[in-house]
């Protein structure tokens, strides 16, 4: 079997499964999850979830508690698409689960209302069937659909759905272009190594030495979790994301060193993915969404997804794991929901973080 078909197939596997999922009722969903899993799968989700081991743990502990709160869930995906680097076969996908809650999940109050959970996935396939699995998903904006805020307000648009690709082809089903395949694979990969060029310094350091002029179509749109927000702009994506993390942040090249698990960078057509999964990225070095600076090594939970058009990158959706990054920083934004929910309880409507 070639590579290509190799990809189609198991694209249509994943989308299969997909689909099995949304009809399925909670008292199946063991069947489902079973045939489309490996046994032994090495499942990883957001915090407070993170890792299950076994297709039947991936049943007790995440689909049935998820479909005891959202028992009419239903997922849209945005983009869908795959690929073969390395022998590895990868398909992955965007979008959003919705349903209405109505039990308590991870300690949100349930609403009795339609919630929307922002979902970013990547799977390894193995013989056909999923064996790793890595699931970010907004916690936080399901918070804040419930009612809570456990962060000062993003310096980007939060709020409301993340916008789908504005061309409406994201869901890449059929055989994509080569050649469109490769142009996207060149651009995106020239656009990350101009931002590694970007070298830390006390003053902040220089964002034009990362030339991020020449990769983005004007006005770019940047999509980022709860907690960041959406960029428009260049400027924007500067002002609101790149400046702040790079003054909490800023190393370059950890990742490189090991530990946790990189998926390959795909791309399809005018598509492109990839990830990180609980690997090195940098120290704590300064303020960040109101936490000091603890000089702390970070490790990252965080996927793209690139739409190109022409010749460049038009779009990108970046889940990352904030509940996760702010934990390994000293604070525990769950635990900031339990202190919020006890002052709604006893009257008390906002409690600040």
């Amino acid at each position: 079997m070639t590579t290509m078909k190799k990809n189609q197939v198991n694209k249509a596997a994943v989308w299969d499964f997909w689909q099995k999922l949304n009809h399925v009722e909670p008292r199946n969903v063991a069947t489902v999850v079973r045939a489309a899993m490996h046994e032994d799968v090495d499942w990883n989700g957001s915090h407070p979830i993170n890792q299950l081991v076994g297709a039947e743990a991936v049943v007790t502990d995440f689909w049935q508690p998820l479909l005891r709160s959202f028992p009419d869930l239903k997922r849209t995906t945005d983009i869908f698409m795959g690929g073969i680097v390395d022998g590895e076969e990868w398909v992955s996908g965007l979008g959003y689960l919705t349903g209405t809650f109505v039990h308590d999940w991870l300690g949100i109050p349930a609403t009795d209302k339609k919630t929307n959970l922002w979902f970013g996935q990547f799977y390894l396939i193995r013989e056909g069937k999923i064996a790793e699995s890595y699931l970010i998903l907004d916690l936080l904006a399901v918070m804040r659909q419930a009612g809570f805020q456990v962060l000062p307000p993003a310096r980007g648009m939060e709020g409301g759905k993340v916008p789908p690709p504005h061309t409406g082809d994201g869901v890449l089903l059929t055989e994509q272009d080569e050649l469109e395949t490769r142009i996207t694979k060149q651009i995106v990969g020239a656009m990350g190594w101009g931002m590694e060029r970007y070298v830390r310094s006390r003053d902040g350091g220089n964002l034009r030495s990362m030339e991020q002029e020449h990769y983005w179509l004007p006005p770019m749109h940047w999509y980022g979790p709860s907690g960041i927000g959406t960029c428009l702009t260049l400027e924007e994506f500067e002002d609101f994301h790149q400046r702040p993390w790079l003054h909490g942040f800023g190393d370059r090249g950890l990742h490189q060193t090991g530990g946790g698990r990189a998926t390959p960078f795909i791309c399809e057509g005018h598509y492109g993915s990839g990830g990180i999964w609980d690997t090195a990225f940098s120290k704590h070095h300064g303020e960040y969404l109101g936490v000091p600076a603890t000089g702390k090594l970070i490790t990252m939970r965080d996927f793209d997804w690139y739409r190109r058009e022409g010749d460049l990158i038009a779009q990108n959706w970046v889940p990352i794991d904030i509940v996760d990054l702010l934990l390994q920083m000293g604070v525990d934004l769950f635990d900031r929901l339990r202190r919020q929910a006890e002052q709604r309880k006893q009257g008390n409507l906002w409690f600040a973080p």
